[in-house]
């Protein structure tokens, strides 16, 4: 599959939304944006024998074994993402102001959640959500992110807009759906320290009020 090709797996989630082309529509990622998805994996890590040792906005060698201080290899660093994704997806703490913003937001659009997680753990990410007060649909998306927004911006005549940590899932949105508003946020403080904002965003904001207000600034001088 090409990076900007539409997986089927995708394609059969999105096909079972229910949106209203009317209203806005803002598309959310949800580790580093909606959860703590550093700072829960660091718990995991520590449980297993592994920490965490941020240098660059990356998980390979990064992530170092207890005893020995050495960089686990990229293999052990997909295995311990996979358990941690399998163990603990439902219990990643909520980002400060997320469900209250959103909230907000959801008065006036359609929200719905774009993330990049196993098939088999999208139910117990819903159940987070859902706990945490933010029960809206959610796509369990795999690869760059560009493609669903696609197939969603086709299908929308009202303002939408897409929050992401990653620099190339923001460009792939540029490309896929130009018209989308990206805002470039990044949850956890170390993170934004290691990457700068992403060139293809029309904003870069790690805080939800801030998000929330320029979101609501767009959305009234485009008249909703």
């Amino acid at each position: 599959m090409e990076d900007d090709d539409l997986h089927d797996d995708v394609l059969r989630q999105l096909e079972t939304l229910r949106l209203s082309p009317e209203r806005p529509l803002i598309v959310s990622d949800a580790d580093e944006v909606i959860f703590a998805f550093v700072r829960g994996l660091e718990a995991y890590l520590l449980d297993n024998g592994h920490f965490m040792d941020l240098k660059s906005f990356a998980m390979r060698g990064n992530i170092r074994d207890s005893e020995s201080g050495e960089a686990v290899s990229g293999e052990a660093v997909k295995s311990l993402i996979n358990g941690y994704f399998s163990e603990r997806t439902e219990h990643i703490e909520p980002v400060a102001g997320a469900a209250d913003a959103l909230a907000a937001l959801s008065e006036r659009s359609q929200v719905m959640v774009l993330s990049n997680l196993p098939l088999d753990c999208r139910e117990a990410r819903r159940r987070a959500l859902v706990k945490h007060g933010m029960d809206y649909p959610l796509i369990a998306n795999i690869g760059r992110k560009g493609p669903a927004m696609a197939y969603l911006a086709a299908r929308q005549k009202a303002p939408m807009f897409f929050l992401d940590d990653i620099p190339h899932n923001i460009a792939s949105v540029a490309r896929a759906a130009n018209g989308v508003t990206r805002l470039h946020f990044i949850a956890d403080h170390r993170l934004r320290d290691l990457i700068g904002a992403a060139d293809d965003a029309d904003v870069r904001t790690d805080d939800w009020d801030e998000a929330r207000q320029f979101i609501e600034g767009r959305l009234a001088a485009a008249g909703y």
